[in-house]
């Protein structure tokens, strides 16, 4: 593994019991250190099935994984503690309040006493969510849900972060407000790797990105370059369309 390198993949397939075809066939990737890496696709393309590899949910059928150095087969539990992961299912427990979610996630990663209260505060604070954070998660809006779910994943800093659909079904006011925290973890040294049907937002927010369909990376490269390399192509859904045709996906 290179030194600008923070994850590694080669060779990865996962075929799942009963299926016909591989949810990920064959696939080899590296993502950079310190990138906002989006993994685009249509429904069913194998995108939520790398990220859950990636992040320990089940193995792979065959292949090899490196995350910032550890061995996914060998050293996961390692890796569990320097990754956080938002799924596109909102992850609370509706009937605890949202301070209370975010004490049982912190204790997850080891957090405890001043240090997590103390974070608990910053992010409830930074996403607007300090007066509501003693009420149940089940009377928040969506955009409330979207926020604390992110919170969820970031309260121990992790060196990589996952996140899958982060902004499915939000207001375009906490689209920005998650966009611009995000970025600015990126800054302060967090890789992220997105997925997202949002092509917009993904055009502008990824450093660089990969088109997967039918489980196989099919391009990668900055926005801009894959805009600029397809013909007759003004955007980055110009491109999603061109290589991944119109025909509806299930």
């Amino acid at each position: 593994m290179n030194n600008d390198s923070i994850i590694e993949i080669k060779n990865l397939s996962k075929t799942f019991i009963g299926a016909f075809e591989p949810a990920v066939k064959n696939l080899s990737l590296t993502i950079q250190r310190n990138e906002i890496f989006g993994l685009l696709g249509p429904n069913g393309a194998g995108k939520t099935t790398t990220i859950s590899i990636l992040c320990g949910l089940f193995p792979p059928t065959s292949g090899q994984v490196t995350i910032n150095g550890l061995n996914l087969h060998n050293d996961l539990e390692g890796i569990k503690q320097i990754v956080g992961v938002v799924p596109q299912d909102i992850a609370l427990y509706p009937t605890l309040t949202g301070r209370e979610n975010l004490n049982f996630y912190g204790h997850m990663y080891g957090l405890k006493g001043k240090q997590l209260k103390d974070k608990i505060d910053v992010w409830l604070s930074n996403f607007g969510l300090t007066e509501a954070s003693n009420r149940r998660v089940s009377g928040y809006s969506g955009g409330m849900k979207r926020r604390v779910n992110l919170i969820a994943g970031i309260l121990h800093s992790p060196k990589v972060l996952f996140l899958d659909e982060p902004t499915v079904g939000v207001d375009v006011q906490s689209r920005n407000v998650i966009i611009e925290y995000l970025k600015e973890l990126n800054r302060q040294g967090t890789t992220i790797i997105y997925t997202s049907h949002h092509m917009d937002e993904a055009e502008h927010f990824c450093s660089r990105v990969a088109i997967i369909d039918n489980g196989n990376i099919i391009i990668e490269g900055s926005p801009k370059q894959l805009v600029n390399d397809n013909e007759g192509c003004s955007n980055l859904e110009n491109v999603f369309l061109k290589l991944t045709n119109k025909a509806l996906r299930d």
